[in-house]
């Protein structure tokens, strides 16, 4: 089937807080609910017309799936910008499916991260890097993730869209860690869940998912092609220092992007980066460089088919 032409504009997501990072890797990483939306609001100023969004503990900086912390941020960040926001149901490794659908379920997002399989998502090396713990939690939980699964059966999957998609008209930015993860996507499509176009969002160097090979996003792209024609918009993360380049070769080949301290905490080598906005100003310069638009958020609603802020309940 016949791709049809890249759209000029780019989409900015900007993963702001995550639940990978942990607070002892990095002072400015948001963990309170006025940091995490003081710094999405930047974001957004910035660029980025998608904020993913996950929260924590305020005390201790922990993964937390409660929606009343949720709710502490998401009515202000919806009064201060007018940027989609993205609920994760990812939430943290050792959250229940259930757990990890409670703030979306009672916010009602335009949008929602989807994991698209079970996987070893493995980040206790980061363990290794740190002596000095700000929390006690901190080491234990980063080590048990060596022997953890990320559970996203095809179960969960089909639950999450029948609560969220048919029960919220909520659409869904599809995680896929591996190419596996893409075949995953076509099943549900043939099964007759999810309505095209999708969102996929390309993920490398995961321990556990694929690697950071630039060779490797040209793989994904040309599977997604055969798999969803041109029934699909797509947007590319990497981890860490592959953070920029992998953003900068998906832009050039017709993508989107997602930058964000849950992806990597840095802006250059060795140097931390001071905001997530910091990330969103370097990736939209190099987008204009390259000739491109960075997307608005109006832009981003119609080009992936949202529903509307107006239809959310935050």
């Amino acid at each position: 089937m016949a791709k049809k032409p890249s759209s000029n504009k780019v989409i900015i997501t900007c993963a702001v807080t995550g639940g990978i990072h942990t607070p002892t890797m990095s002072e400015y990483l948001p963990v309170t609910p006025n940091e995490i939306a003081e710094q999405a609001i930047a974001a957004a100023e910035a660029g980025a017309s998608i904020l993913h969004l996950h929260a924590r503990d305020p005390n201790d900086g922990r993964p937390t799936p409660d929606p009343k912390v949720f709710m502490q941020f998401l009515p202000r960040i919806k009064q201060s910008t007018d940027a989609v926001v993205n609920i994760t149901t990812g939430g943290g490794l050792q959250m229940t499916v259930e757990e990890r659908l409670a703030a979306p379920l009672q916010a009602s997002p335009e949008m929602c991260s989807l994991n698209m399989g079970s996987m070893n998502f493995a980040i206790h090396p980061l363990a290794d890097r740190y002596k000095n713990w700000k929390h006690p939690w901190e080491e234990a939980y980063l080590r048990s993730t060596k022997g953890g699964i990320f559970r996203n059966t095809f179960d969960d999957i089909e639950k999450i869209y029948r609560l969220l998609g048919e029960g919220h008209g909520t659409k869904f930015e599809h995680e896929c860690y591996d190419v596996g993860h893409l075949y995953n996507l076509a099943y549900c499509l043939d099964a007759g869940l999810f309505k095209p176009p999708v969102f996929l969002q390309l993920i490398f160097g995961i321990l556990g998912g694929i690697g950071t090979d630039p060779e490797n996003l040209i793989f994904m792209k040309q599977t997604a092609d055969r798999l969803f024609g041109d029934e699909y918009r797509w947007s590319v993360l990497a981890a860490g220092r592959f953070q920029m380049p992998f953003a900068t070769q998906a832009a050039m080949m017709g993508g989107n992007v997602r930058v964000g301290l849950e992806d990597s905490l840095f802006i250059g080598r060795g140097k931390l980066a001071t905001s997530n906005a910091e990330q969103v100003k370097k990736i939209r310069h190099i987008i204009e460089e390259l000739g491109y638009e960075v997307a608005s958020p109006t832009e981003a609603r119609a080009m992936l088919g949202l529903k509307g802020a107006d239809q959310v309940k935050f």
